[in-house]
Order: structure tokens, then C-alpha cells, then sequence
């Protein structure tokens, strides 16, 4: 392995990677294609025929749907064969959530199952927990669900009331309280339950089964999109759960539920990708049918510019999605090659990845809803009407920026873990954000006037870095341990730090391209990169000037100004043209083949 390939979670902010130790979508294996055809042709033959139904809150449809993926191995892939799965890396069942990520509110009821309901058992159950619990839930005989969240306990889950209490006998618990915002609450078999017990400091975790009595389930919720998913409020009134359905150790819950929002983070941005691909190729059909003044409107380029917009970021998102992912799956290794032991390497393979996690996850939320809404801008005054899917589109895409956590809370736990890993050691930030001042007082370099073009996109990338050590070496100075209450500052630096991010993992996707397609080939995902670089430069700048104008002043102020310029000066870019070309090749293409 590498030395780059080994790069730690987070440390990308202060060490370059290198194109060829990345993962690249262009890069899935044969096997891999096949199963994400398995997807496709299970959302095209038994999802999207039945959406409508299914969003009339159909459980026994949905319970239908979710036995017959079952029965496709769609729900094991991430489940060891022992087991009844496929055992598959985490690549490829990022895979197969983007595929599913098309089915609208049934991609929810899907990746919860996959996600949350069942890797709780999978890595933190006992060996007996697995035996009873993942056979089933892999082939859907049971469908499994996730109950962290209560009415007062949003964004702080670990304040929540839901309480615990082991039996005199010492055989059962005793649950009381409520959860709200259950998905695959109507229609599971399996509950991943958060308590406390007695008055322990942290949750607990509970496998419950659905017929356990004194636990009720409530009726579904009226929600605004994502109406195929079940989601209900479910009770508990003295439950009696056997004291073998502990899940992990006492005290360990809370540990447990952010270990699986990591997941869910990352599996998010997975899923908002393929449902970005879905409606950037409905957008253009649209517009390659639609006439407006004689024309057709994908003639237009002012469509063309949005067109070409949609396709950026979500491309973008694909890059950052799929680096992380297999960043993830090297860790794993490494550990397993360490001798860890497999489900614990998963465990901590994710951990080390929770920056990453967050920042796709934030990316790629953000990004559909961009897409999803000027898809409906596109499709004009029938994107409003119920009868096309983008307006399904639109109201689906809106939960994604509050699920596994606020992109608020997000951008903060970005900023907040980085910190903390450079104050335990993990991660030398001091040394490179000292170089970055000291290179303040010196004369810039300017350069030579030919530069390779990955050369220079790789030195601009460098440079964005430099701003981000800067502002949060000055703030971290500036304001010490209340730099956590300044929330503005770091949700700046968040957003600094993911598009940076971004911009990373394009740049090294066009250059591993390089070495795949001809000139003419690559010049589309050069001009993805050209575009998406000149506006991080300009968004990266304006989040350092904010944050430099409100707590910095005098020289060092006027400093960090000049070095903030210095850092983001990019090439001019002729954005007009280039998101032409990128808008001609989808709309050639009438889909997304990108």
C-alpha cells in the first residue's frame, strides 16, 4: 500500500493524494455492473410502476416490495455470506444505494432496512444476535428500523427520556417512553431501540421485536415528500425485552448511534447521487421534447446553463461519494491486515472517515435539492403538476438535508472533529498551519507562464488548503476553547473545507480519466472541473473573508485579506462556453451518461 493510500481520515486537509491511489465510479468491476442492474431493473419492473401506490402509504405493498428485494439478494449485500448475504465491500454497496436511490420514497424504506436496521446487529451484536437477526433481515422476512429520535431530543439524541430498567429476575428490561420519526416504522419486524437505563450517563441500544408487549405503534405521518417511506411515532409501556436483546455493551448505545449516523451519512450522499442521475435524465427528455418559440427549449441557453450546472455537482458529488467510500474500505483492510477483527475494522473504518462522511453527506443533499428544483424550473409550469416525477422529486429530495443529522449539526461535528484530532495528535494541523503564516510575510511566487494542467489545478487545490489552515489557526487563536460557540466561523470553515474537498476528488478523477480517454473524450470532465474549481475559489474566498472580517482586525486582518486573495487567485475561466459544451454532450446524449 502507498504511502498516500494510507491517508487518514481528515488528513487529507494537510497531505495530497495522488490520482492513482483513488477510486474512481469508471472503475466498477463486471460483477459489481451486474448487480447494480439488479437494482435498476427491480426499481424499473417493481418500484416506479407502483410509486403511486406506495405513497397512498401501502404497508403490505411495501412489505411486498421490501420480500421480493429480499429474494434478489438486495438486502445482504453488505451481510457476510455466514449470514445469508453477499458480504460485499463498502464500495460496492454504495453501489447499489446509488441504483436504489431512484425509487424515490421506497430508497428511504430500502436504506434504512440496509442501513441502519441491520449493521447496528451486524457490528456491534452478539454472535448469537447474528444467528437469530441478519438471515432474516437479508432475505426480508423481517424488515428492520431504527428508533433513536424523541420530541425533545433532536440534535441531541443522548438527552432523550426513553428509559430502561432491568427486572428483579434479571431477564427482561423494562422499556418506557417514545420515539418519533420512526422509518419502516409501519411495516418492520425489528426495532434498533435507544434507551437509558436506570440513571446511566448514556443510551443504551435494544433489539425489539415487533410483538414484544406494552410496545405500540402509531399511525403513519402526513409528511411532505418521501410518502412511500412508513414513518409513525411508536410507545413503549412497560415493554418487556429480553435481557439477551441488549445491543452491545450497557452504556454503549450512544457510541453505537454515531458510529451508524457516520454510515448513514456517507450511504446518503450514495443514495442523493443516483437520484440526481434519475432527474437530470428526465430534465433533458423533458427539454429535448418541450418547443418554446418554434424550438426546442433544451435549445436555449439559459436551460443549457442550468443543465450543465446540474451535472457538475452531482458529478462532483459521485467524486467525493466514491473516494471516501473506498477510503473507507482501505482502512478496513489495513486494520484486518493488522489483525483486527473484521466487524471491528468495519467499526473503525468508519469512525476514521466521519469528516468525509459528513462533508458528502452535506454535498450531495445539497446538491439534489439544487437539482430537483431547477428540474421543476425546467419542466416549467408542469414541474408544479403531480403528474410529472419531478415534482415527486422535489418534495422527496428535502428530508435528506435534516436525516442523519442537520447539515447545520453536520457542518459543525466537520470542523469540531478535525479540531479534536489535532489536539489529541492525531493529526498534525499546527506544523502546516504555521507554514502557511510564515509564507504570509514572504514574497509570493508567480510562477512560470506554462503550467501542466493538472499541475495547476493541483497547486490550487494546495492553495485552498492554505486558507483553511489559515482562518482556523487564526480563530483557533483568536477565540481557544469558546471557538465551538462561534458557529458562524465554523460553519464558514465547513464549507470551505467541502468544497475544497470537492474540488479534490473531481481533480483527481479527470486526471485518472486522463490516462483512460483521448483528448477529445476528456474535454467535457475538464470543463466539470474548470467550472467547479473557479466557483469553489470564489465561495472559498468569500466564507474566509467573513470569517477574517468579524474577528480579526489591523494587520493581521489586512494579512489574512492579501493571503486570502493570494490563495484563491484562480485562471480565468470561460464559464459560458464550457457549460455549453457539458449541456450539448446530455443533451446529444438525452441522459445522463456521464
Amino acid at each position: 500500500m502507498s504511502e498516500n493510500k494510507s491517508l487518514k481520515g481528515g488528513e487529507f486537509l494537510i497531505r495530497e493524494t495522488k490520482a492513482e491511489d483513488i477510486f474512481i465510479p469508471e472503475e466498477f468491476n463486471e460483477e459489481q455492473r451486474m448487480m447494480a442492474q439488479t437494482c435498476k431493473d427491480f426499481n424499473d419492473r417493481q418500484v416506479l410502476p407502483n410509486i403511486d401506490t406506495l405513497d397512498t402509504h401501502d404497508r403490505e405493498l411495501s412489505i411486498k416490495l421490501m420480500k421480493e428485494a429480499g429474494e434478489l439478494g438486495l438486502l445482504g449485500i453488505s451481510v457476510p455470506e455466514e449470514y445469508g448475504g453477499f458480504g460485499q465491500n463498502f464500495v460496492t454497496s454504495m453501489l447499489t444505494t446509488e441504483e436504489m436511490g431512484k425509487g424515490y420514497g421506497f430508497a428511504v424504506t430500502f436504506s434504512a432496512h440496509t442501513g441502519i436496521g441491520t449493521l447496528p446487529i451486524l457490528y456491534f451484536g452478539t454472535e448469537e444476535q447474528k444467528k437469530k437477526y441478519l438471515p432474516k433481515l437479508a432475505s426480508g422476512e423481517y424488515i428492520g428500523s431504527y428508533a433513536l429520535t424523541e420530541a425533545g431530543a433532536g440534535s441531541d439524541p443522548n438527552s432523550g427520556t426513553t428509559s430502561a430498567k432491568l427486572s428483579e429476575d434479571g431477564e427482561q428490561y423494562i422499556l418506557n417512553g417514545a420515539k418519533i420519526w420512526i422509518t419502516n416504522g409501519g411495516i418492520a419486524d425489528l426495532f434498533i431501540v435507544y434507551a437509558k437505563i436506570d440513571d446511566d450517563k448514556n443510551l443504551s441500544a435494544f433489539i425489539v421485536e415487533r410483538d414484544t408487549p406494552g410496545f405500540t405503534i402509531g399511525p403513519e405521518e402526513e409528511k411532505m415528500g418521501i410518502k412511500a417511506a412508513s414513518t409513525v411515532q411508536i410507545y413503549f409501556d412497560n415493554a418487556k425485552i429480553p435481557a439477551e436483546n441488549l445491543l452491545g455493551p450497557r452504556n454503549g448505545g450512544f457510541k453505537i448511534a454515531l458510529y451508524i449516523l457516520n454510515l448513514g451519512r456517507i450511504k446518503l450522499s450514495g443514495a442523493t447521487t443516483g437520484a440526481g442521475k434519475a432527474t437530470i435524465a428526465q430534465t433533458v427528455q423533458y427539454a429535448n421534447e418541450r418547443k418554446q418559440f418554434g424550438q426546442l427549449i433544451s435549445s436555449f441557453g439559459a436551460i443549457k446553463s442550468k443543465l450543465a450546472e446540474m451535472i457538475i455537482r452531482n458529478f462532483v458529488s459521485e467524486s467525493l461519494t466514491y473516494r471516501a467510500s473506498q477510503n473507507i474500505d482501505d482502512a478496513i483492510d489495513a486494520l484486518i491486515a493488522e489483525g483486527m477483527d473484521k466487524d471491528k475494522a468495519d467499526i473503525e473504518g468508519i469512525r476514521q472517515f466521519a469528516v468525509e462522511a459528513s462533508i458528502a453527506k452535506i454535498f450531495g443533499s445539497e446538491t439534489l435539492d439544487y437539482v430537483v428544483d431547477e428540474g421543476v424550473q425546467v419542466y416549467g409550469g408542469m414541474g408544479y403538476s403531480a403528474e410529472m416525477p419531478v415534482e415527486r422529486a422535489y418534495r422527496d429530495s428535502r428530508i435528506n438535508r435534516i436525516f442523519e443529522g442537520t447539515n447545520e449539526i453536520n457542518r459543525m461535528l466537520i470542523v469540531g472533529e478535525l479540531l479534536k484530532r489535532g489536539m489529541k495528535g492525531e493529526l498534525d494541523l499546527i506544523t502546516p498551519a504555521k507554514a502557511v503564516a510564515a509564507e504570509l510575510m514572504q514574497i509570493p511566487e508567480f510562477g512560470s507562464a506554462t503550467v501542466d494542467y493538472f499541475e495547476e489545478k493541483r497547486k490550487m487545490i494546495v492553495n485552498f488548503k492554505k486558507t483553511i489552515l489559515m482562518v482556523a489557526g487564526a480563530a483557533l487563536q483568536k477565540f481557544t476553547t469558546t471557538l465551538q460557540n462561534e458557529q458562524e466561523i465554523l460553519m464558514n470553515l465547513a464549507d470551505m473545507l467541502i468544497y475544497t474537498y470537492g474540488a479534490e476528488s473531481t481533480m483527481l478523477r479527470v486526471q485518472k480519466l486522463n490516462s483512460k480517454y483521448d483528448e477529445n473524450k476528456l474535454k467535457v470532465y475538464k470543463d466539470i472541473l474548470d467550472v467547479f474549481m473557479a466557483d469553489a475559489a470564489f465561495k472559498i474566498n468569500k466564507a474566509g473573508i467573513d470569517s477574517v472580517n468579524y474577528f480579526a482586525t489591523g494587520d493581521e486582518k489586512q494579512g489574512m485579506l492579501m493571503g486570502m486573495k493570494r490563495f484563491t487567485k484562480v485562471a480565468s475561466v470561460n464559464v459560458v462556453t464550457a457549460r455549453r459544451h457539458i449541456a450539448d454532450k446530455l443533451i446529444e446524449d438525452n441522459k445522463y451518461n456521464f
